[in-house]
C-alpha cells in the first residue's frame, strides 16, 4: 500500500487516462474520486499523488492536507505530481505560492506524453522509496540507541547536499532548456526566410517573364504601328515595365545571392531614380534628402546591387528612427593617397547618414557580420548590412560604419570612379541594325515560357536570322541531333533541365557552340560549374539589347574561328 500511487483527478476522464498509462508500466495505482477519500488514503500509505491543476483549489482550502504535509516525520519528503494547464506567461502569484505550498513538487505541463509522465512518476516512487528506506534505518538506529543523533546529523547533512545538487541539477536543466527553445526560434525565423526566398524568388521569376513579354511586344507596337500618337503610349507603358523590372530584380536579389552583372553607372542619376521608391520604403515620417556632387560620380558596378543596398541602409535608418527623422544620402568624388584598406586613386563615395538613436560602441566592430542583428526576433535576419559591405569590396571599393549613441549612425560606401567618356550610347536604337550575315545564321532559341519564347523568335526573325525553338532542354537536344546551329539562347530556369544543364549537354553533343542565357535570375555558380561564363542577357531586355547581346557573341566566335 506504501507504494501505489494516488490519482486524483475529478474532471473529465483525466484519472483513467493516467491509471492506464501507469498500469502500463505495472505501476499501482488508486484512484481517489473525493478530497476526503485522497486524504484518507494518504493517511494509509502512498508512494506518490497526481493531482490536475483544477483540482488544487479546493483540496488547498481544507487545512487537513497542509496540517498532513506539515506533521510529517523528518524523513519524509511526500512527493506531488501536478499536471499543470499551459498558460502564456507566467502564473499569478496566487497560483505559484498554491503549487508550491506543496513542497516535494514536480510541475508536468499539459499536453504531455505518457512517457514524460511515466518518468515523472517512476522518479517520485523512487524518492519515495528511499524516503522509507531512511525511516526504516532511523528505526533501526532508534532501537540500537548508540549513534543515533550523530547518524542523524549525518543523515540531515546528507539529504541537504543531495538538495543542492538535485537543485543544481534542476538549474542546469531549466537552462539547458532555454538554450534548446532559443535555438529552436532561431531556426524557425531561418526556416521562414528561407521559404519566404523561395515564395518571393518564385513570384517575381513568373513575374519578370510577364514584364519580359509586354516589354518585347511593345517594342514590336512602337516598331509596327505607322501612327506617330502611338508613340508616347508605347513609351509610357515601356516606363512602367521598366520600374517592374526594377522591383523584380529586388525581389530576386531578396531570394537568392545574385552575382553581380557590373556595367558603367552613373550614381547621381541612379540615386534620383530611386528617391521616390526611398520615400514610399522609409514611411512619410523620415524626411528623405539628397546632397549629390556636380561631378558625374561613375563608377563601374551592378546597378541593381547598388540600389539594393541603398534601401537596405535607409530601411535600417527607418528602424532606427521609430519617432522619424531624417535620412540624407550624400555623394562626391575623393582622392585616397594614404588608406590602408583601398589602394591609391579616385573614388566615389556614397554616404548614407541618419538621425536615429545610434549604435553602442561594443556592437559597432559586428554590424557587418553576416546574421548579426540587434533587432527583435520576426524583425530582421542580420543579411542588410553585410549585403552592403560584401557588395562593396566585391565592386573594388569599401563600406565603413561611423556611429555614436544619440549621435546617429553614417554608412560610407567607396568604389573606385571610373572615365565617363567610356560610356555607352544613351539612347537605344528604337530598331537594330540589321548584321549583314544574319539570313545566314541559325539560332535555337530554348525557353519554356510560350509567349516569352514567341516573342524572342519573332524579334529575332524581324532582325533577320534563322530561328528555330524547343520548349525545354529534352527539345533542345533532340534538335540539336539533327543540326548544329550557329547560336543558342536558352532561359535558365526551365522545368526539366536548367539553361545550364542545357549548353553543358549540347556541347558534349555538337562541341563548343556561342551561347547566350537569356534570365531574370540564375545562379551564376552553377552556371560557372557547368557552362563556363556565357554571355548573360538579363530579363526584361528589348531588341535593341537582344540583337546587339546576339550579333556580339556571333561576331565573338567568328573572330575567335578565324584566329584558329
Amino acid at each position: 500500500m506504501e507504494l501505489r500511487v494516488l490519482v486524483h483527478a475529478p474532471r473529465g476522464r483525466d484519472a483513467s487516462v493516467v491509471q492506464r498509462m501507469l498500469q502500463h508500466q505495472e505501476i499501482t495505482s488508486h484512484v481517489c474520486a473525493t478530497e476526503d477519500e485522497l486524504l484518507q488514503s494518504l493517511v494509509e500509505g502512498a508512494a506518490a499523488v497526481i493531482l490536475t491543476e483544477e483540482a488544487l483549489p479546493e483540496l488547498l482550502s481544507d487545512d487537513r492536507l497542509l496540517d498532513w504535509l506539515n506533521a510529517q516525520p523528518p524523513w519524509s519528503d511526500f512527493p506531488f505530481v501536478v499536471l499543470a494547464t499551459k498558460r502564456e506567461g507566467h502564473r499569478p502569484e496566487k497560483d505559484f505560492r498554491s503549487l508550491h505550498s506543496l513542497g516535494n513538487l514536480v510541475l508536468l505541463e499539459r499536453p504531455l506524453n505518457a512517457e514524460t509522465l511515466v518518468s515523472a512518476v517512476e522518479s517520485a516512487v523512487r524518492a519515495r522509496r528511499r524516503q522509507y528506506a531512511a525511516r526504516e534505518h532511523l528505526e533501526e538506529l532508534k532501537r540500537t540507541r548508540g549513534e543515533l543523533e550523530r547518524l542523524n546529523g549525518e543523515l540531515e547533512d546528507r539529504i541537504l547536499l543531495r538538495t543542492r545538487e538535485l537543485a543544481s541539477a534542476n538549474d542546469r536543466l531549466m537552462k539547458e532548456i532555454n538554450e534548446r527553445e532559443r535555438a529552436q526560434a532561431a531556426l524557425t525565423q531561418v526556416q521562414k526566410m528561407e521559404a519566404i526566398g523561395r515564395l518571393t524568388g518564385g513570384i517575381a521569376h513568373d513575374f519578370n517573364n510577364l514584364l519580359h513579354v509586354v516589354n518585347m511586344n511593345l517594342e514590336l507596337v512602337s516598331l509596327y504601328a505607322k501612327e506617330e500618337k502611338v508613340k508616347p503610349v508605347v513609351d509610357r507603358a515601356k516606363s512602367a515595365a521598366r520600374r517592374g523590372a526594377r522591383l523584380t530584380n529586388q525581389l530576386l536579389s531578396f531570394a537568392r545571392s545574385q552575382s553581380l552583372l557590373p556595367k558603367l553607372t552613373r550614381v547621381n542619376q541612379l540615386l534620383l531614380g530611386m528617391k521616390d521608391l526611398l520615400e514610399i520604403s522609409v514611411g512619410s515620417a523620415v524626411e528623405v534628402e539628397l546632397d549629390l556632387c556636380e561631378e558625374d560620380a561613375t563608377v563601374v558596378l551592378d546597378p541593381s546591387q547598388m540600389e539594393m543596398a541603398i534601401l537596405n541602409l535607409a530601411v535600417n535608418s527607418r528602424d532606427a528612427m521609430a519617432q522619424g527623422g531624417k535620412l540624407k544620402i550624400t555623394t562626391g568624388t575623393r582622392f585616397l593617397d594614404e588608406d590602408r584598406d583601398l589602394p591609391p586613386g579616385d573614388y566615389v563615395l556614397v554616404s548614407v547618414t541618419d538621425t536615429g538613436g545610434g549604435i553602442p560602441a561594443n556592437v559597432l566592430p559586428k554590424v557587418f557580420d553576416p546574421f548579426f542583428t540587434t533587432k527583435p526576433l520576426g524583425r530582421g535576419t542580420g543579411l542588410g548590412l553585410s549585403q552592403v559591405y560584401g557588395f562593396a569590396r566585391q565592386s573594388g571599393g569599401l563600406a565603413r560604419i561611423r556611429s555614436e549613441e544619440g549621435q546617429g549612425t553614417t554608412v560610407e560606401m567607396l568604389f573606385p570612379e571610373a572615365d565617363g567618356d567610356t560610356d555607352e550610347q544613351s539612347v537605344q536604337k528604337q530598331q537594330p541594325a540589321v548584321p549583314a550575315l544574319a539570313g545566314a545564321c541559325h539560332i535555337l532559341v530554348v525557353e519554356d515560357d510560350p509567349d516569352v519564347r514567341r516573342v524572342i523568335v519573332e524579334c529575332l526573325s524581324l532582325i533577320g536570322y534563322k530561328v528555330t525553338e524547343a520548349a525545354n532542354g529534352g527539345e533542345a537536344l533532340a534538335s540539336l541531333a539533327t543540326v548544329k546551329p550557329d547560336l543558342l539562347v536558352v532561359d535558365y530556369a526551365m522545368p526539366d533541365m536548367t539553361g545550364a544543364e542545357v549548353i553543358s549537354e549540347a556541347r558534349k553533343l555538337v562541341g563548343d557552340v556561342p551561347v547566350i542565357l537569356a534570365t531574370g535570375y540564375a545562379d551564376m555558380a552553377a552556371v560557372e560549374r557547368l557552362a563556363g561564363k556565357p554571355k548573360i542577357l538579363r530579363k526584361p531586355f528589348d531588341i535593341a539589347a537582344l540583337g546587339d547581346a546576339v550579333s556580339s557573341v556571333l561576331e565573338a566566335a567568328r573572330e575567335e574561328a578565324g584566329s584558329v
